[in-house]
């Protein structure tokens, strides 16, 4: 897989969803399709490429995960992946965003879902929050703006994004074991760090 690693890298720019992105939902996949016996070339080679219209997404407002199912198959052509197992990764990219609702229908479908997931809460994904914040100049935190019920792609405060979004990644929700166990640990760390920020903040401890 070093020679996709390669041909990825100039679809990718800094941010929130990165080439550091790639590399954590990357091992975070092996990990979990090691334990799952699933097929190894189709996990790698989805959990690299999963990503790969996010660039285009933000240009042209286009689904990345639609997008980069319909270029995944030219590039793993270009590096002699096997044949029979493109339309496999075409699925995997195709229905890993959660937020289009759409099944993953393949075991190794269901760890890329989970292995994205995973990056979305915990210790990393509190620092992605509140650079994201800082970065585009939202507030952290205003108790006089409340959560909305559905996320609908715009933040309001940093605070607001974990109950709209992160904090709606239930542990039970993940396909794998494995998934549900880090998850849970993951769960539990932000849900605490969140409710600290507020009574930090109010002046509690």
């Amino acid at each position: 897989m070093e020679h996709l690693k390669e041909k990825i890298k100039p679809y990718f720019r800094e941010g929130g969803h990165g080439l550091d992105h790639i590399e954590r939902v990357y091992n975070l996949a092996i990990r979990i399709a090691e334990q799952e016996k699933a097929d190894m070339d189709i996990v790698k080679a989805s959990a690299l490429l999963h990503d790969i219209a996010r660039k285009k997404q933000s240009e042209t407002g286009l689904c990345h995960a639609e997008q980069g199912s319909k270029m995944a198959p030219e590039i793993l052509e270009k590096i002699k992946f096997p044949k029979e197992k493109i339309p496999a990764v075409v699925h995997c990219i195709e229905v890993h965003r959660v937020s289009k609702k759409l099944k993953a229908e393949t075991k190794e479908a269901q760890i890329i879902q989970d292995a994205d997931r995973l990056d979305a809460i915990g210790a990393v994904a509190i620092s992605r929050v509140l650079i994201h914040n800082t970065t585009h100049n939202t507030s952290i935190y205003n108790p006089h703006i409340k959560p909305k019920e559905e996320y609908d792609g715009s933040t309001t405060t940093a605070i607001n994004h974990f109950y709209e979004k992160i904090l709606k990644l239930k542990p039970e929700s993940f396909h794998t074991e494995l998934a549900q166990e880090i998850a849970k640990e993951r769960y539990n760390f932000t849900k605490e760090f969140v409710e600290r920020f507020i009574k930090e903040w109010h002046g509690k401890n």
